[in-house]
């Protein structure tokens, strides 16, 4: 929100008062630092006598972790709901000196200006990260009378922002204006379903501001060279996280917010769908899965979406016995086939479903403060909100939802949660403007807990669209409502890359966009690009995706790229196990693996997948495609080729190819499978070396086993300590293979038959427990 007129005035009817100078520091027990704040100079008693006055407590929830929270009149009730937050405990060190205050947390402090104009400095290893200065915080009322507090955080030359959720315009929020607020408004536009009030920065830090109402963001956009947040409210706290690098911000952020959970092996596998107002029944189903299998396309999940529930009755948790006379047996055939299941659900009653009337005889649909239901007619005809702030009404939804498991359905596609009303009362008492974007947060949850408590731990997994912080708890995400564009298909990216940005671990979109009907060419580049996704699924809105309806070239591209996805599973999953355990993204916008390359600043149409995969997906029907290539000498994965960066890159790619280069000095374990994701990752697995340098060590997770990949001088060694199955080290088209149990490997690079005089080029096999050897170029 802007109050300002230019650099001088505020606008018509805004007032404003700024903390001008520190009156006195109080610490607190707990190390806290209590700043006392008058809003104009003290230069006399006279001025001791009026208002306002601002209250600004210094606190840490962990290491390397500042907050500060923004009082002016402390006697308003507590609002819930809030951020549920799980920072580990931190004791401050607080000192001081002739002209500051200072606390510290980690390499972290925060210093105050004990005399002179006010001055807040955040500083980490003797260097100001930002800082906030006079008329930077503030209190202000808008010409209604509406109360707001405010932050202006310093922004130095060159620094960029990202996050702030899944939002679909450039990567880079520099001079944009972002409003936290969840809503239903497709890929295409300002508004995003998944706001998190949470950016990071390129200059070692990132904020986290704990309000989980509307926070607006002018990020460098009212003072361009400043991002300010403001929102309506007497107190207001917001957190400095001290990286320094973009990843290590993430760490801490969902070290703070909560890390993702493990999403199953299944689910990284690809997804079919039903399409959206298509018409279907157990034989068009059938026809779909069979075809797949008839054409050798890997299938992993069949999702139903909103027609498996009669129409005008979503939802009622029950199958459309018009079209479904037989749903357990229908299930159990699919079963027999290795397929898991997914329904569509929202959390939505419509009039006519007879869980409305249940429901409100019970009390768990919100309500209007006359004590009526609360209702309107967009989306379904009378179509009432279920209350999850009450427990009762979270456990009755979550009985419809296990009788679901127990037909067999394996997981749901949480669709919506975005339109929540503010005229409304909760049954918890909570605040209808802090519930608008929070209400995402207590479905989600309520879903993901019903599939963790039936299925158990690791195999609960749901299909979200909205979200807030703390949401990427309960994965995975898919980005919403795309069009069938190649302009959508960038835009849907820029989300995905900015969530990943906003502490989320896993995402998804809809292959070929939802709205419209892909022409096959683009339907084929976007299948490149979903299949090179943490998770891919074929979804549209009125027409089916499956791959034969295109043309036949769209069924290789699928199988190709499927079965590549498949094959890196090994790779892929220690990924996802590192966005479980660390809170760094599978897909990672360049910034992330190359915060000092400044070329990577800006790149939002390629990306990294886990750390050492670079994807470029291709925009184009001709297969034209430009793309940046930090230091060193990549290789590309499908083809051997290589190249020499740091340099833009143009290239031309059929339908099944992309650019998709391996890192220098990278290991990449490629499984023995390619037809499901859910196997034994190590069993068979392939370590395959890229541009190892002398010296070079690298270290290689794959399941329960550790692999370890050395190379000494002219000779590469990969050992693992415990070797369950037999697994196999390759590089370029040369490969040694060990058997079970045989914890050592070697190849020697030490002659040059392949002519380029560097002496990398051969391999010889000197491990007496290998099967067999093969000799390629290296």
């Amino acid at each position: 929100m802007k109050f300002t007129d230019g650099y001088w005035l505020l606008r018509e009817g805004v007032t404003a008062a700024h903390p001008a100078e520190v009156l006195d520091v109080v610490e607190s027990e707990d190390g806290a630092l209590e700043i006392h704040a008058p809003t104009r100079p003290i230069r006399g008693r006279g001025d001791l006598m009026t208002g306002p006055v601002m209250t600004i407590r210094a606190h840490t929830p962990m290491p390397d972790v500042i907050g500060l929270t923004l009082t002016h009149l402390t006697g308003e009730q507590p609002r819930g709901p809030e951020f549920d937050l799980t920072g580990s405990h931190a004791v401050p060190q607080v000192s001081y000196d002739d002209g500051h205050a200072t606390l510290t947390s980690g390499t972290l402090s925060v210093r105050f200006a004990r005399s002179g104009p006010w001055q807040v400095e955040f500083l980490a290893h003797g260097r100001t990260l930002t800082s906030s200065g006079p008329k930077n915080m503030g209190i202000l009322t808008d010409p209604t009378g509406a109360h707001y507090l405010r932050e202006q955080l310093n922004l130095g030359v060159g620094t960029s922002v990202y996050g702030l959720g899944e939002r679909f315009g450039p990567l880079v929020k520099n001079g944009q204006v972002v409003d936290i607020w969840n809503a239903d408004g497709g890929t295409a536009t300002e508004q995003a379903y998944k706001n998190i009030p949470f950016y990071l920065t390129d200059a070692g830090y990132g904020v986290f501001v704990d309000h989980p109402g509307k926070v607006s963001f002018e990020v460098g956009s009212e003072a361009v060279s400043r991002v300010q947040f403001s929102a309506e409210t007497q107190e207001l706290t917001y957190y400095v996280i001290h990286g320094p690098t973009p990843k290590d911000i993430l760490r801490k952020y969902t070290a703070l917010t909560g890390r993702p959970a493990l999403p199953p092996a299944w689910s990284f596998g690809l997804w079919l769908s039903t399409s959206f107002t298509t018409s279907y029944d157990e034989e068009t189903v059938t026809s779909f899965i069979e075809g797949m299998r008839e054409r050798e396309l890997p299938l992993s999940v069949f999702h139903f979406d909103c027609f498996w529930m009669r129409e005008f009755q979503w939802c009622d948790f029950r199958w459309d016995p018009r079209v479904f006379p037989d749903p357990e047996g229908m299930l159990a055939r699919l079963k027999e086939r290795g397929l898991r299941v997914c329904v569509w659900i929202n959390p939505y009653i419509a009039q006519r479903s007879p869980l409305f009337a249940e429901g409100k005889a019970l009390g768990h649909l919100l309500r209007r403060p006359d004590g009526s239901v609360w209702q309107w007619d967009m989306w379904q005809p009378g179509m009432a909100l279920v209350d999850f702030t009450s427990p009762a009404a979270r456990d009755w939804y979550a009985s419809k939802l296990e009788a679901l498991l127990a037909q067999g359905v394996d997981c749901f596609k949480t669709d919506f949660g975005e339109r929540v009303p503010l005229d409304v009362l909760w049954s918890d008492g909570s605040d209808p403007e802090r519930m608008h974007n929070h209400y995402t947060y207590l479905y989600n949850r309520t879903v993901f807990d019903v599939l963790r408590k039936q299925r158990g731990e690791g195999e609960a997994v749901v299909f979200a669209r909205s979200a807030t912080a703390g949401s990427q708890k309960f994965p995975v995400h898919w980005g919403g409502d795309c069009e069938a564009t190649y302009e959508s298909m960038a835009e849907s990216l820029r989300g995905g890359l900015s969530l990943g940005l906003s502490g989320f671990g896993y995402w998804s979109h809809d292959i070929g966009g939802f709205e419209g009907t892909p022409a096959p060419a683009l339907f084929k580049r976007w299948l490149a690009f979903g299949l090179l996704s943490s998770h891919s699924r074929l979804h549209g809105s009125s027409s089916y995706r499956v791959p034969w309806l295109f043309d036949e070239e769209s069924v290789d591209v699928l199988r190709h790229f499927t079965r590549l996805k498949l094959s890196l599973m090994p790779y892929l999953y220690e990924a996802a196990r590192a966005a479980h355990t660390e809170g760094v993204p599978m897909m990672r916008a360049m910034v992330l693996e190359f915060p000092d390359d400044p070329g990577c600043a800006h790149l939002e149409r390629q990306y990294m997948l886990g750390p050492d995969l670079l994807v470029a997906p291709v925009f184009d029907d001709s297969g034209e495609v430009a793309y940046y290539v930090p230091e060193g000498t990549w290789t590309h994965l499908l083809t051997g080729g290589t190249v020499t960066g740091p340099r833009w890159v143009r290239e031309s790619h059929g339908f099944l190819s992309v650019p998709l280069l391996v890192r220098p000095g990278s290991v990449i374990p490629v499984g023995a499978v390619a037809d499901r994701p859910d196997y034994d990752h190590a069993d068979g697995v392939t370590l395959r070396a890229y541009g190892l340098e002398r010296g070079a060590q690298v270290t290689c997770v794959v399941g329960d086993s550790t692999f370890t990949v050395v190379r000494e001088g002219d000779t590469l060694r990969a050992s693992c300590g415990e070797p369950r199955a037999p697994w196999g080290l390759a590089v370029g088209g040369r490969e040694v293979r060990a058997k079970a149990g045989t914890g050592f490997l070697t190849m020697d690079l030490d002659r040059d038959l392949d002519g380029d005089g560097d002496g990398d080029g051969d391999l010889s096999v000197s491990d007496p427990g290998s099967d067999s050897a093969t000799k390629g170029s290296a």
